[in-house]
């Protein structure tokens, strides 16, 4: 295909792909199925790289980027993004109404559902998204544009081409979003966010744009924060505008005059909460003409034209029918209460975490009471108190075995935490198999949570060291398997065994050390076996560790089960190869800019963890502070922007060669 006949490719694809976003994900309805879809973009990436040149930042591809700088900038906000008063009743709610009423009697107010997220800016020039910022202190936020791109109900390209056009929106997790990923922590024995709003904030602040795209976020506008090339009266002509340009505007808002009509649009949001697919907690009232908001005016941090009406947090009785204790990854025993099912917020609730023996003793709960249970952040149930005893109840003690393998249980004094010690213990198994195939650790394609539960079932697998032993035959035998998913199963198993010693240390599941501070603790001592031989006080000297983790890392390696597993390991072939990285003070990339850019040889994260150890910081964006650009195939705008800026621009070869100077 030639230059132009390209070009014009790429626009037909761009503008066909970004309506196919705006009916699926803002007005849902599709007009293409996924295939279609799926097929369209292919297409486009192509293009895209055969003719780099091509690539805009607002074309479709770029909605998942690589990796995001380690630090986000900072934004000055043009406009400052302001915080509401918070009221609790409706006698508030009138005094409102009646100060607003006092110098324009003829007001009208704008009552719409408050979204409980992560406020955000978005700027468009000339049509275009340029910058998405987070709120911060309301001056100064941080520069979010690439994983904002990742929500695929923001437009890119707008249907109207204005000088300038900055809005406001509401960041948030669907509930079913989140409900998938508390259940994907649980499985890797992680700490599980508590509340779709704080699973919505750090899914945004993520360093890599692509974690941010699996969470699968969500964005509501609910004002627009300047304008220029358009003139408006009110703010509801303001929210119309913007979703005939292509936003996601905030539903359900009602124009309302008098308090009994403000009133009665609360009671009726608050009644259809149970039934939204996202969390809200509360109500904006805001005064609808723009002129009687810049007359009325603002506090240095809250606007006076505006108030935000919170919903008090629903609680309702039960009777504990029992407390179980399930058996996690690293041996913790979670007691769980079982209680006779209620509705709240809408949804079926029985079970809730009662944490460790402290907390249960605390609060005197034991079976058979009558318990007082909500949703903290109305998303997580948790029982607060113990109304009532049962005749006959005695207070609640943990069991002191492992009810699942019979094991003492160890109390942990550090956590309060009551721990099954054996590493074999098969409710620990299939969850520490989940971990070592985990991404971050061996990275094991297509080993999940399904298959492993099969492989344990059909006993053909004790421990991780057994993975590395199956056979073709063997898969065959269980469901699901056929020839070609058994042969890509073993090839990313036999792949696995020259992952580095760091990425085994953090497939080990060892408490308090995540893949961070086992890069830390190999990078100090070089191999495993001098990290075996390390005392607990030299391990503590490593910068970042403490005396538990240093504690954590000595017990575990001296462990009799984990000994045999590693020996284990490596007769099954791993290499276990670590390479010392360079130190910083002698290389040329020390206190240097470096940003990545196209398809390197080795693993972007690799190739970031280099530079990171020869002192550089790694950079998302190519600015006039960027001292270096590392492009592979296929680089596009970054390249170009360090052309332009006079940016030195390196092969991955010569980044090789003076790492290694």
């Amino acid at each position: 295909m030639e230059h132009e006949q390209a070009k014009q490719r790429i626009a037909e694809l761009s503008e066909l792909l970004e309506r196919y976003n705006h009916e699926y994900y803002v007005l849902d309805r599709p007009s293409v199925d996924d295939y279609t879809y799926d097929t369209l973009m292919h297409e486009l990436a192509d293009l895209e790289r055969e003719f780099p040149d091509l690539l805009s930042p607002q074309s479709p591809t770029q909605r998942v980027g690589g990796t995001a700088s380690n630090t986000f900038e900072k934004v000055s906000h043009a406009v400052q993004m302001q915080s509401l008063q918070d009221v609790f009743g409706f006698e508030q709610v009138g005094s409102f109404v009646t100060r607003i009423h006092e110098e324009f009697p003829e007001a009208s107010f704008s009552v719409e559902p408050k979204i409980d997220g992560l406020s955000v800016s978005l700027e468009y020039r000339n049509g275009r998204f340029v910058l998405g910022s987070t709120r911060g202190d309301g001056f100064i936020g941080e520069d979010v544009t690439a994983n904002l791109k990742t929500i695929r109900s923001i437009p890119l390209t707008l249907k109207e081409s204005l000088p300038l056009l900055e809005v406001r929106g509401e960041v948030y997790m669907p509930r079913e979003s989140f409900f998938r990923l508390v259940k994907q922590q649980e499985e890797n024995d992680e700490q599980p966010f508590k509340n779709p709003r704080n699973a919505a904030a750090g899914s945004l602040r993520q360093k890599s744009a692509k974690i941010t795209a699996s969470r699968k976020l969500d964005i509501f506008i609910f004002n627009m924060q300047q304008c220029e090339g358009r003139t408006f009266s009110t703010h509801d002509e303001t929210l119309q505008f913007l979703s005939d340009a292509g936003f996601r505007v905030i539903p359900g808002r009602k124009i309302c005059t008098t308090t009994e009509e403000i009133i009665a649009a609360i009671q009726a949001i608050g009644d259809s909460r149970s039934s939204l697919p996202y969390d809200i907690d509360g109500v904006v009232i805001k005064t609808n003409g723009l002129d009687q908001r810049d007359a009325v005016g603002s506090t240095a941090k809250t606007p006076k034209w505006a108030i935000a009406y919170k919903f008090p947090p629903e609680e309702k009785e039960t009777v504990l029918r029992e407390i179980e204790v399930n058996v996690g990854r690293t041996g913790a025993l979670t007691p769980v209460a079982v209680f006779d099912t209620i509705l709240l917020a809408g949804t079926s609730v029985s079970r809730a975490v009662l944490h460790n023996q402290d907390f249960i003793s605390e609060k005197d709960i034991r079976p058979g009471d009558t318990i007082v249970v909500r949703k903290a952040g109305d998303i997580i149930p948790e029982v607060l108190k113990s109304v009532r005893h049962a005749d006959d109840s005695v207070p609640y003690r943990l069991p002191e075995c492992c009810p699942v393998c019979g094991a003492k249980a160890v109390r942990d004094e550090e956590e309060a935490v009551l721990r099954c010690p054996n590493i074999s213990c098969p409710a620990q198994l299939h969850k520490q198999l989940v971990h070592f195939a985990s991404r971050d650790a061996m990275n094991i394609d297509g080993l999940g949570p399904a298959i492993i539960t099969s492989l344990l079932d059909a006993a053909l697998v004790k421990d991780a060291g057994d993975l590395y032993c199956l056979t073709r035959e063997q898969l065959l035998t269980l469901e699901g398997f056929k020839d070609k998913s058994a042969d890509n199963l073993l090839t990313s198993i036999s792949a696995s065994k020259t992952a580095p010693l760091d990425r085994v240390i953090y497939a080990l599941g060892i408490r308090n050390i995540g893949a961070k501070s086992a890069s830390l603790l190999c990078a100090h001592f070089g191999s495993l076996a001098a990290v075996e031989q390390a005392s607990p006080e030299q391990i503590a000297e490593i910068e970042g560790f403490g005396e538990v983790m240093a504690q954590s890392v000595h017990t575990a390696l001296h462990d009799p089960s984990v000994q045999a597993l590693l020996d284990k390991l490596r007769q099954a072939g791993l290499t276990m190869p670590y390479e010392k990285p360079v130190t910083a003070d002698d290389t040329a990339f020390s206190g240097k800019t470096v940003v990545l850019t196209g398809t390197l040889t080795m693993k972007r994260n690799d190739a970031k963890k280099l530079l990171e150890a020869a002192g550089s910081k790694v950079s998302g964006s190519v600015s006039k502070k960027t001292d270096f650009v590392v492009a592979g195939e296929d680089a596009g705008s970054k390249l170009t922007k360090a052309q332009e800026l006079g940016v030195t621009v390196l092969s991955e070869q010569e980044m090789l060669s003076m790492l290694k100077a």
